[in-house]
Parts: C-alpha cells; sequence; structure tokens
C-alpha cells in the first residue's frame, strides 16, 4: 500500500559521503537509515515497488501525482520514443503537469490524440496540462534525464 520515503540501513550502506558532512546529516540519520530520495510502497508479501522519485513528485491542485506512471504510459504509445514528465509552476493548480516528449523518427504525435489516449487510461488529474514535443531529452554523464534542466526550461510555459 501506501507510499512513502524509502529508507535503508545494514552493513552494505555507506557511512557518509567523502568530505561532505553537510550532505551526510541531509541523507543519513543517526540511527544509520539512509534516505534514498526514492519513493515506494511495501506488499503484503513484503516486496518493496518505487514509484519514483521524491524530488519528482508533482503537487497539483493538492493531488499528489507521480511522474513515472505517466510516463510509462506514453512511452508505450505508438510513436513516442521516450518520454519525461515534470511539474512546473501554475497559476491555479500549484504546479502543472506538462509531458515532454520524444517522438519516434518520422513519427507524427498529434496531442489531441494523446490526449484521448490517456483518458481511459490515467486519471483526469494526472493528465498533462501541456504536451511539448522535442527532438530529445537532455541527460548527464550516467545517462539519466536531466529534469531540472526540463523544469527550467519550461518553467514559464503557463
Amino acid at each position: 500500500g501506501e507510499i512513502g520515503v524509502i529508507e535503508v540501513r545494514g552493513p552494505n550502506v555507506f557511512k557518509g559521503y567523502w568530505e561532505m558532512p553537510e550532505k551526510t546529516s541531509e541523507e543519513l540519520r543517526e540511527n544509520g537509515f539512509f534516505i534514498t530520495g526514492d519513493l515506494g510502497s511495501i506488499s503484503e508479501d513484503g516486496y518493496v515497488s518505487i514509484v519514483g522519485r521524491s524530488k519528482d513528485l508533482i503537487i497539483s491542485g493538492g493531488y499528489n501525482i507521480y511522474p513515472k506512471e505517466i510516463e510509462v504510459f506514453l512511452d508505450g504509445l505508438d510513436g513516442v520514443l521516450e518520454s519525461a514528465v515534470i511539474g512546473i509552476p501554475h497559476p491555479d493548480f500549484g504546479e502543472g503537469v506538462v509531458a515532454v516528449i520524444v517522438p519516434q523518427s518520422r513519427a507524427k504525435l498529434i496531442q489531441e490524440d494523446i490526449m484521448l489516449k490517456l483518458k481511459d487510461q490515467i486519471a483526469r488529474f494526472k493528465h498533462p496540462k501541456r504536451i511539448v514535443l522535442i527532438d530529445e531529452l537532455p541527460r548527464n554523464t550516467m545517462g539519466k534525464v536531466q529534469k531540472k534542466i526540463l523544469r527550467e526550461r519550461f518553467a514559464r510555459l503557463f
């Protein structure tokens, strides 16, 4: 069930960041638990499911929205190579959901079609307020999508 912040502890968990005491104190509790930054839930069988990163959580109109759920759906659509879902400041909702989509080569994506497909599969409050098509998602040297850069790029969309 319930979604919460994932914390881990054990002999395999590091004791802190090298020469970074402030970062260590922010992410490592005194009792040895490390705050991973992931959000997840534990099943009745004891399995942990990760639903996303806490820094990527979108709060729109008082609702918690986990981008991963929307990204998984969008990435499964014909013509979509990959997507990133972000929250950016919105005057009415606090944050507005924005889907940034990279189309497959030569694919003609129509935003209205994407919204229609979302309608039957994703709760309405989670629907993107805007869909943006771009050539590629910004990535760091490890290949991770840089959502912070996307949030900065589209911060004034609303």
